[in-house]
């Protein structure tokens, strides 16, 4: 009994011949979280770092040299 995929062959030229494509899970994720509430604006450069910051103000006293 012979199948209709028996001579198939996944290779790259297969996967790259395929007209579709699935989104990242997080890509779908935010989709779902965003089409329930509208995500706020954010700046692309903030004036202040995020917090716990690498360089924050705690940490510079602690690494001063006296």
């Amino acid at each position: 009994m012979a199948d209709d995929f028996d001579d198939l062959v996944l290779d790259e030229d297969f996967i790259q011949a395929a007209e579709t494509s699935e989104p990242s899970a997080r890509a779908r994720m935010l989709a779902a979280r965003w089409r329930n509430e509208e995500p706020e604006p954010q700046p692309w450069r903030s004036d202040e770092p995020p917090a716990g910051w690498f360089f924050s103000k705690g940490r510079k006293r602690r690494w001063r040299r006296r």
